[in-house]
């Protein structure tokens, strides 16, 4: 456990840090020498990243693993045994050249379809969220009618203000209607008919 954290330290510290520095200073001066030096760095260093994921995985167990990848950073970037220059020129600059046009028309490819599957997903996605919405439109219209029904004349006359009295409006409005049209009754109808007689 110790010699994992000291090997995450040491490649975070001088296998990032330090060179990302140094190539800030190269980026400032503009040294094309210095430009070269740290590109070619970078490129092995992205590549052991990339091995170091795999090999953490299945070689953790070996012994003196993690003192092995502290060595390799140091050989990396030692000026006198200028490691990633070496296997850059050895190794990656001949494979490299050797497939680039095979691993630009993967690239050109994977960017396509990669965009075809963006616009495809988009599209099913739009769709699940445009059904989505209807749905639950259709759903709260329906809430909200029952809601609308659900409501007592009682609670649409406090809505309107009209709470003031305190006999319910379905019974004032009853009672109102009976008292502003009152239904003759026949004794009073017969009487105003045989006065209206006489």
């Amino acid at each position: 456990m110790v010699s994992w954290i000291i090997s995450r330290l040491v490649v975070l510290i001088f296998g990032t840090l330090y060179p990302a520095y140094y190539s800030y200073k190269a980026v400032k001066s503009k040294d094309i020498k210095e430009y070269v030096k740290w590109m070619m760095y970078w490129i092995i260093f992205a590549l052991f990243t990339t091995a170091e994921t795999f090999t953490d995985i299945f070689l953790c167990w070996f012994p003196f693993y993690y003192e092995l990848k502290i060595a390799f950073v140091a050989w990396l970037l030692s000026p006198y045994t200028k490691g990633s220059s070496l296997l850059y020129r050895k190794f990656v600059h001949p494979t490299l050249s050797s497939k680039e046009k095979e691993i630009d028309d993967c690239l050109v490819q994977a960017k396509d379809r990669s965009y075809d599957a963006l616009v495809h997903f988009g599209k099913r996605g739009l769709n699940v969220a445009a059904t989505a919405a209807v749905m639950a439109a259709s759903k709260g219209q329906g809430a909200l009618s029952e809601r609308l029904r659900s409501f007592s004349m009682q609670d649409l006359s406090t809505i309107r203000g009209d709470s003031s009295s305190t006999v319910p409006p379905s019974v004032t409005v009853r009672t109102s209607s009976k008292q502003s049209q009152p239904k003759p009754s026949r004794s009073a109808s017969e009487g105003t008919g045989s006065s209206g007689t006489a």
